[in-house]
């Protein structure tokens, strides 16, 4: 079984070695590798390019200019000739060399569409991790409160992107918010959590990059994407989430955690 690994960068010269030599580190043997760069100015593309004969063959980019990272996501998806799909930012590693190895094993039962575990989050300059964000406690009937699985954690057959369609680019930052309100209030595919820390992330992304952002900026794309799948939501449902957030950050203060072993 061939997975596809699509990152999508762009002036990430700084993290897309890291991240590039957490994809090569995998023991799972079947792996492809796909980055989409957006035209980046600095030395991004040259970093990449020096990975290219150390993949030995799995390693396919390309770099031109995009309408955003959705687009850009979709390219990847387009590239990729693997069964099962997932997506790693250029800012973010594996949290173990297995990863990938645990994933596939689960995908060979043929009822599973799609899995999804656990991310780390750490600083951006340092290795203090600052929250677990954990799938544990999902389940579709919580995407109209905004809830949704740990998006760097997901992996799914690509036949179900082919299907629903792929990352709708009029979105900005819930684009992953909207598809996989497709993908489990309409296709109703078939998933697994998976007690595993996939992903460990850099804080501070386009989507988690302030209060009023979490607040109020997000909520709105989230309403949107509600709206045109024919889903009921309202600004209360969409702004509880917070407090549910916040529930999870108390826990991971209070919870002895002994995760972050090399």
């Amino acid at each position: 079984m061939l997975i596809s690994i699509i990152t999508v960068v762009l002036n990430r010269e700084a993290t897309v070695e890291d991240t590039l030599r957490s994809v090569l580190a995998q023991t799972y043997p079947h792996i492809e590798c796909i980055v989409v760069d957006g035209g980046s100015v600095d030395n991004t593309v040259s970093a990449i390019e020096k990975y290219v004969p150390l993949f030995e063959g799995r390693l396919k980019y390309i770099s031109e200019a995009d309408s955003g990272v959705y687009e850009a996501m979709n390219k990847g998806l387009r590239m990729a000739t693997g069964d099962v799909v997932g997506y790693l930012n250029s800012d973010d590693v594996f949290k173990d060399r297995h990863v990938i190895e645990t994933i596939a094993q689960t995908f060979e039962q043929p009822e599973i569409d799609a899995v999804f575990g656990n991310v780390l989050y750490r600083r951006r300059n340092g290795e203090r991790l600052l929250r677990r964000y954990s799938g544990n406690h999902f389940n579709p009937g919580m995407l109209p409160y905004g809830i949704m699985p740990p998006h760097p954690s997901f992996y799914a057959r690509k036949s179900c992107y082919i299907k629903s369609g792929g990352f709708n680019t009029s979105f900005r930052i819930a684009g992953d918010y909207e598809l996989f309100l497709r993908f489990f209030q309409k296709e109703r595919i078939c998933y697994r959590y998976l007690d595993l820390d996939v992903v460990v992330m850099r804080f501070g992304g386009i989507s988690n990059r302030s209060f009023y952002s979490v607040l109020c900026g997000n909520s709105i794309e989230l309403m949107k994407a509600c709206r045109i799948n024919g889903i009921y939501t309202n600004w209360l449902m969409l702004f509880s989430r917070f407090f549910m957030k916040v529930g999870g950050v108390i826990r991971w203060l209070i919870v002895p955690h002994y995760i972050w072993r090399k």
